[in-house]
């Protein structure tokens, strides 16, 4: 599942006088994290078998540097989908503790709509982007 199809799945839709982070809210977004994060471990053992199941002896010296290119290419995307998975696993930990939803920085609420793109967020947009422009 892509990325693109992950955000696909449901989104939350906040009812009129909701409390921000309720149970409803907190199940829907450790669900959306867990099929992401299940998503991302299925992707990964299937790069395992592909690279163990194509990397037998390529006679051509061409094939062979084409084949290890794509190889790369792989690990390189699943090394970046490591790092996710931790950030899913960290994300996960902090709704456990109940601070999920609150921006790390000042406390606010994140937007749900924020939290629905990116559900690993941990500040909300102006303290991101603030965050951001220090960088440069």
């Amino acid at each position: 599942m892509s990325q693109t199809d992950y955000q696909d799945l449901a989104h939350y839709h906040l009812k009129k006088g909701e409390e921000f982070m309720n149970e409803e809210q907190i199940k829907h977004f450790k669900n959306k994290l867990n099929i992401w994060r299940d998503q991302l471990v299925s992707d990964a053992e299937s790069t395992i078998n592909h690279i163990q199941e194509d990397s037998t002896q390529v006679a051509d010296i061409n094939d062979r540097a084409t084949l290890e290119e794509e190889f790369a290419l792989e690990l390189r995307t699943r090394d970046r989908e490591r790092k996710l998975i931790a950030k899913i696993d960290k994300t996960l930990h902090i709704i456990e503790i109940g601070d999920y939803g609150y921006c790390k920085t000042c406390g606010t609420e994140i937007a749900l709509i924020r939290l629905e793109a990116r559900p690993t967020a941990d500040e909300c947009i102006d303290c991101k982007t603030i965050a951001e422009k220090r960088e440069v």
